[in-house]
């Protein structure tokens, strides 16, 4: 089978998905643009703000599509072969990760834009709901800590996907460069659209070639932002606490519209690779069932290395935290929240074309975000010729880290609202102590831990943000079958993601404390993994026994 043929099937199955599947599941949920969604009746002119749908999309694919769907398959792939993260990929996208992102935005614009966690505590009670803020703020302080550590070594260029790219330039600081630049962009973009109310056509043209044109011109000034990892580590954390309290239009809103611009480069070089270079699959189509080691069993750890490309718990609570918070009429949650999914499993198969196109000796020593830099840059050189393949490969590189960028900030104001939630703050002060509450662990980790500890946290990472996805369709499952209705399209996702993930966390619990040297990662990694497991079995017994309890004939809850 060609790479071709893998992804005009990849396509197809994608186009059908969304039309007759997620179609389907649209009229589970009964979608009416006749409801006033929260962004009307709230519109703070902070988070709530009624938003187009094509602007938000972009916003949306840009918070998601991180880091996971990209290293995850290519890991994947070295460690399992190619034909099982296909099928996962695939699978996975259609059936799990899609229906996930969907019915966690719908059920959040139902309950007036709540977050998935108060959903939980209406529908399974006070104590669900505050094991449930518990579990996600742990999710997502794992999140900064890795994205942040990892962001902060592509501004040095000693991250995994710059190492290999020998230029005259300073790589990490053309990187550091352009995205500083990239953020100050944004924000002109932001007041610009706020105050002379261009139309969105005008904007764009404007504003995505200049975002693009930034990563050239990073490089002739990559000696300008010089500093070590732990000092952009305490910056980009920084700039996270900032970036968490500004109202959505002065930077969130245009940085992922420009963001997605970007996306939507990276997988239009991942089609003009596969239509026009001619690529044929080199890699093995399966190695093992169990390749060894402390993740070598392909249950189940195909998946949770996977991770993001094919279901992923924090999109949902990007949907419950701040997607659901602009959506303009409720006909947009399909494309947003299933098509956005969809979107993201194709960058997940773009990611696993670069690492099949290439021997097992060409990737040897190499990272994941290496291999996907040096993918993505002999694409572009299919369009500015090989005498550009070291700009080429540097702007893949460029391109890998503004996706792990453009997370941060999400998740630090998804962590305040969490606290906030927690602790019933309201306004400005308590949305400022929310912020510094959650970004206080990740300054002590990145303020003491070795450059590249990101590793080490990673594959906890993985495994709580799939736990936190089959949490969400527990909770969204026990809302649905309060309001009498169909439950099988998210039960059955719900525990087969469930098992998969309680079954890695216990083998990565007991392997790291074997590891673990004192008060080291190992150990620290090991507490979280059973914290997590503790509060999901927690969550699963309190929906059981709140379903037992459920009387016949109870009343249809009115979000429904």
């Amino acid at each position: 089978m060609s790479v071709l043929l893998i992804t005009i099937s990849f396509l197809i199955l994608m186009v059908l998905a969304y039309r007759l599947y997620g179609g389907w599941v649209a009229r589970q949920f009964a979608l009416d643009d006749k409801r006033i969604t929260p962004a009307h009746t709230v519109n703070d002119g902070i988070d709530y703000v009624p938003t187009r749908p094509f602007y938000l999309f972009a916003q949306h694919f840009s918070a998601i599509a991180a880091a996971g769907p990209i290293a995850g398959p290519i890991l994947a792939c070295q460690t399992f072969g190619w034909l099982p993260c296909l099928l996962w990929i695939g699978l996975g996208v259609v059936l799990i990760g899609a229906v996930h992102d969907f019915s966690t935005l719908t059920a959040s614009v139902r309950h007036g834009a709540r977050s998935i966690a108060e959903i939980t505590r209406d529908h399974l009670g006070p104590r669900a709901g505050m094991a449930m803020m518990a579990f996600i703020w742990i999710a997502l302080i794992y999140v900064i800590v890795a994205f942040a550590d990892i962001t902060a070594a592509s501004f040095v260029g000693v991250t995994e996907e710059l190492e290999a790219v020998k230029v005259s330039f300073n790589p990490g600081g053309a990187v550091a460069a352009a995205s500083v630049m990239y953020l100050l962009l944004a924000v002109i973009m932001g007041i610009v659209q706020r105050y002379l109310k261009p139309p969105l056509w005008l904007v764009t043209i404007i504003f995505v070639p200049l975002t693009l044109g930034l990563a050239y011109f990073g490089t002739k000034i990559s000696t300008l932002l010089i500093m070590d990892a732990r000092m952009w580590g305490i910056l980009i954390l920084a700039y996270c606490c900032v970036a968490s309290v500004v109202p959505v239009w002065a930077l969130l809103q245009p940085r992922g519209y420009l963001g997605g611009f970007v996306l939507y480069l990276a997988l239009a070089l991942g089609i003009v690779g596969v239509f026009f270079g001619g690529y044929e699959i080199k890699q093995e189509a399966f190695h093992s069932w169990d390749v060894g080691g402390m993740t070598g069993a392909m249950f189940p750890f195909l998946f949770v290395t996977i991770a993001c490309g094919a279901c992923s718990g924090f999109h949902g609570l990007v949907c419950s935290g701040t997607t659901s918070k602009q959506v303009d009429r409720e006909s947009h949650m399909k494309p947003v929240g299933y098509g956005a999914m969809l979107a993201e499993g194709f960058v997940a198969l773009i990611a696993l074309v670069t690492i099949m196109i290439v021997t097992q000796d060409d990737i040897k020593g190499l990272k994941p975000g290496t291999i996907y830099g040096n993918g993505i840059g002999n694409f572009l050189c299919l369009l500015i010729g090989k005498a550009n393949l070291k700009f080429a490969v540097t702007f893949g590189a460029m391109a890998f880290s503004t996706f792990v960028f453009d997370t941060l900030d999400v998740c630090t104001r998804l962590g305040r609202m969490i606290v906030q939630e927690l602790f019933g703050w309201k306004g400005r002060m308590g949305a400022v102590w929310g912020t510094l509450i959650t970004i206080a662990l990740p300054v002590y980790f990145l303020a003491g831990a070795p450059e590249g500890s990101w590793v080490k946290f990673w594959t906890l990472f993985g495994s709580s943000n799939q736990l936190l996805a089959a949490l969400s369709l527990l909770s969204i499952t026990v809302w649905l079958y309060q309001a009498r209705k169909r439950i099988a399209f998210t039960l059955l996702p719900m525990i087969f993601v469930l098992t998969i993930t309680l079954w890695s966390l216990g083998r990565l619990a007991i392997s790291n404390i074997a590891v673990a040297q004192g008060l080291d990662i190992a150990l620290i990694n090991s507490i979280s993994a059973i914290a997590l497991i503790l509060l999901a079995l927690y969550l699963a017994v309190a929906a059981i026994v709140k379903l037992r309890n459920e009387r016949k004939g109870s009343v249809i809850p009115e979000s429904a």
